[in-house]
């Protein structure tokens, strides 16, 4: 969507905020013996306090409020009773919901106790690629100059970027155009203009560069094992900084 007014505005960041606050509040509670759907359940409790809706369930008939995605799970894992973290994990929580007609999208990752110097570096990583996507997110520049961040960032940093994830636009639906890449396509012509509602969402891994879908036909993970870490805000393109509203 393209936001109209300051009522947009402020909607995008009332639901931001419900889904940022789900988001960390799950994070905190990010420990060795903590299983998946325990973490569902606290995003559903926050989700519930502001009245919002789980975008995943709404949109798509998702069996859990939100996606929570463990090492080689790279997207859209479901949350279960049987999934324990354990110490040396990543984990990666997705919390999108939809609140008055606006709709929100945001993602982050965390290591379960104490994990190794490369999955710390891989997250660590990851985060920065999310900054300099969002370094490029302003009007009139290319669209292509976030992937081309995103890339180079991962590059540096001995990481792959996962080809077939990407941001996207958002605001009165959870997924709609343009599709926003985290690699450089030069052919894309696509510029960015204001008040456009776009996430930014690096996903990286330590080999893939490509996601595939699960038996449960929902979870995406690597093909070769490989794990990966996410990070993803939802944000307005304006003339200068973006307005972050997760």
């Amino acid at each position: 969507m393209s936001v109209n007014d300051e009522h947009d505005i402020e909607g995008l960041k009332c639901i931001g905020a419900a889904v940022a606050a789900a988001r960390d509040a799950m994070g905190t509670h990010v420990v060795p013996g903590v299983t998946t759907a325990e973490l569902d359940a606290i995003g559903k409790e926050h989700l519930d306090r502001y009245g919002a809706r789980s975008a995943p369930q709404l949109a798509y008939g998702f069996p859990a409020v939100t996606c929570i995605s463990v090492n080689d799970e790279l997207a859209h894992g479901i949350p279960s009773p049987e999934r324990v973290l354990r110490a040396g994990d990543l984990v990666n929580i997705d919390v999108s919901a939809e609140l008055d007609g606006y709709w929100a999208d945001t993602g982050a990752s965390f290591p379960v106790g104490t994990v190794s110097a490369q999955a710390s570096a891989l997250l660590r990583a990851t985060r920065l690629a999310l900054e300099d996507g969002m370094s490029q997110a302003r009007a009139g520049a290319p669209l292509r100059n976030i992937g081309r961040a995103v890339e180079r960032r991962a590059n540096s940093c001995g990481f792959r970027v996962v080809r077939n994830l990407c941001g996207h636009g958002v605001g009165r639906h959870i997924h709609e155009d343009p599709q926003v890449p985290n690699t450089f396509h030069p052919q894309d012509r696509t510029i960015l203009r204001e008040g456009l509602v776009i996430t930014i969402e690096p996903f990286l891994t330590t080999g893939a560069t490509i996601a595939v879908e699960d038996a449960d036909g929902w979870t995406l993970r690597s093909p070769d094992g490989s794990r990966g870490a996410q990070f993803e805000h939802t944000l307005i393109i304006t003339r200068g900084r973006p307005i972050v509203v997760t």
